[in-house]
């Protein structure tokens, strides 16, 4: 950038260009209560999409619609559990390409925001922190801990050099990058944030910092930094920005989150949100001049393991769904509500201004039911085993997501009461190949079940535990998956262990050997093909199926469960192909796979 800098310099002072023919300089700062573009009082009206949970082939026909529905901005977390897997091993390419998000969004004619963390929440899988932190056994997390701020420091400058030509200054379309998430609702290590912001001020970047938290005294002392804007998660009254008033930071303050939707656990009915509740809120914000985005504009798709959890009373676990109830479902088509929004921000455009229609819903499709005739027992289809003294959470052994099995011969006690401390999150039991049975954490802090005695004497225990999405939001973010602690039977610890890692990932999943038989005993994976002229979005139905993964064609399309409310994943069309389609099934309880078809929305 410093040669650029120079050689347009040169150029200037040797007559080659004029000062007309070089490009203007675009700025935007605060000052005072005023966001500034180019020096004029400029309103943010932002949706946002989290680029990273929508194909990339489809970020166009999203942020097209964006713009249509009266917004000028998008804001879009950043995940870094997605950019970085292994430390120190990035991966920007495909729908974790942050720079050709952005391109497309001003090609669009959109500015950007951009929220990358460290940590998210989001209703993501760690909110976003790699699970290799975890890796260290005493580690904290959003604070000054010198472990964490190096991995921070990593990541951020990392992103510096992403974002660097992206900035408005630059030519880019980067108007502000947010700093942390919602801290005040976490932590009040100012050090932290001051930190990061260092890191941020030596990545090169030049457009202005925000925090957001909600509009509360203790959390915006706790989670604000002096010097940047102040986001209220959100903001819809005069109470809600006189809060954030009071701390005299001569900053602008905006709605960070304006929720038209809403989350979904699994086991609860879907979460939706009236039009006429959030309406009359987002009319306050344009009535009084204030800046806001909407969250979430456009939900996307927890595709993988990506899913996070949430702990209230219990462990709650996110649906794979992030259709979130927005103005565009999971399929990117408008609800009412989008229109309802659309007519309401007609009126506030620049005099003369015309909003451009939405483009056309891309096509959907049905697909007709698909049987499957190949299984693939998950116990003959094992990993070498790692010998441990006692089980050990999955990142101890270098571990990300998925599930893992842990063996153990039975010595002393053959049968009673089965207690696992803890259990992150699902395990289904097996005594010498027999399903004892399953433990669930959502149900609660219970962790054990009862192993019958048995003639001949029970040999070998088998716990295979799913990782159902670390928690992503609250103080119970150290989430390690597996069996954390230990395991006893009648109160004795039980000893020795083989501990099989299961990522399920692609390298996993070409080694799989299937047989034309059904399997013996739950845990097993079902393989089926299916043929298409055409191709187009479909939701695949699996309301026949008990728990477990799909893939179509090698693509992780998430979790399903029978405890609800989500029985269809979404498949959109990019992940398909005309010809020959693969679609394979791991499911924890089933032995008789049931048929899958596809329809064209998620209920």
């Amino acid at each position: 950038m410093r040669f650029r800098r120079i050689a347009l310099a040169a150029a200037l002072a040797a007559g080659l260009l004029t000062p007309a023919a070089a490009a203007p300089q675009r700025t935007f700062r605060l000052d005072g209560k005023d966001f500034l573009l180019d020096g004029k009082p400029f309103r943010i009206m932002a949706g946002e999409m989290h680029y990273q949970r929508v194909p990339r082939e489809y970020w166009a026909d999203r942020l097209t619609k964006l713009k249509a529905a009266g917004l000028n901005t998008v804001g879009t977390y950043v995940f870094w559990n997605a950019l970085e897997p292994e430390p120190g091993s990035w991966d920007f390419a495909g729908a974790n390409d942050l720079a050709a998000f952005i391109r497309t969004a001003q090609r669009i004619g959109l500015w950007v925001i951009v929220r990358p963390g460290p940590y998210a929440c989001a209703e993501w899988d760690f909110g976003g922190l790699p699970a290799w932190l975890l890796r260290t056994p005493d580690i904290k997390v959003r604070c000054s801990d010198p472990r964490y701020l190096a991995a921070c420091e990593s990541y951020i400058l990392r992103l510096g050099d992403v974002l660097g030509e992206l900035q408005i200054g630059r030519g880019g379309p980067v108007i502000m990058v947010q700093v942390e998430n919602e801290y005040g609702s976490y932590g009040n290590d100012r050090d932290y944030l001051q930190a990061l912001q260092g890191f941020w001020e030596r990545a090169g970047l030049e457009v202005p910092l925000y925090t957001a938290d909600g509009a509360t005294p203790h959390m915006l002392e706790a989670g604000s930094l002096p010097g940047a804007a102040i986001g209220l998660d959100p903001g819809t009254s005069e109470k809600d920005f006189a809060e954030a008033e009071r701390l005299r930071r001569g900053v602008p303050v905006f709605c960070s989150e304006l929720y038209p939707g809403w989350l979904t656990h699994w086991g609860e009915p879907w979460a939706k949100v009236g039009t006429e509740e959030f309406l009359p809120e987002l009319r306050w914000l344009l009535d009084h001049g204030k800046s806001f985005s909407l969250y979430m504009f456009h939900g996307g798709t927890n595709f993988g393991f990506t899913a996070g959890a949430n702990f209230g009373d219990r462990y709650q676990p996110d649906v794979t769904s992030y259709d979130y109830d927005a103005p565009l479902d999971e399929a990117g088509r408008p609800r009412p509500k989008y229109f309802a929004i659309r007519d309401l921000l007609a009126r506030y455009q620049p005099k003369g201004a015309a909003l451009p229609d939405p483009p056309e819903p891309l096509p959907a499709i049905a697909v007709p039911a698909v049987g499957f005739d190949e299984s693939a027992s998950v116990f003959d289809n094992l990993p070498p085993a790692v010998r441990s003294a006692q089980p050990g959470p999955m990142e101890s052994y270098g571990q990300n997501q998925g599930f893992i099995l842990y063996r153990t011969r039975l010595l002393g006690h053959r049968g009673g009461k089965l207690a696992v401390t803890d259990l992150h999150d699902y395990a289904t039991v097996f005594v010498d190949g027999r399903l004892a049975g399953a433990i669930d954490r959502t149900k609660g802090e219970a962790t054990g079940l009862e192993i019958p005695k048995a003639e001949p004497a029970n040999e070998t225990l088998d716990i295979l535990v799913e990782a159902m999405g670390r928690i992503n939001y609250g103080p119970r973010l150290l989430d390690r998956k597996g069996i954390t602690d230990r395991v006893t039977l009648n109160n004795m610890t039980l000893m020795g262990w083989d501990v099989h890692t299961l990522p399920l990932d692609a390298e996993y999943l070409e080694r799989l050997r299937f047989v034309r038989r059904p399997p013996e005993r739950p845990g097993a994976f079902f393989r089926g093909r299916f043929d298409l002229a055409s191709v187009g979005d479909t939701y695949l139905d699996m309301s026949g199926w008990k728990k477990g993964v799909v893939w179509v064609n090698g693509h992780n399309l998430g979790r399903y469960w029978e405890a609800g409310p989500q029985k269809r994943l979404f498949c959109p069309a990019p992940f398909l192909t005309t010809g020959t389609n693969e679609i394979v099934v791991f499911d924890l309880l089933t032995l008789r796979p049931a048929p899958v078809a596809g329809f064209k929305d998620l209920e």
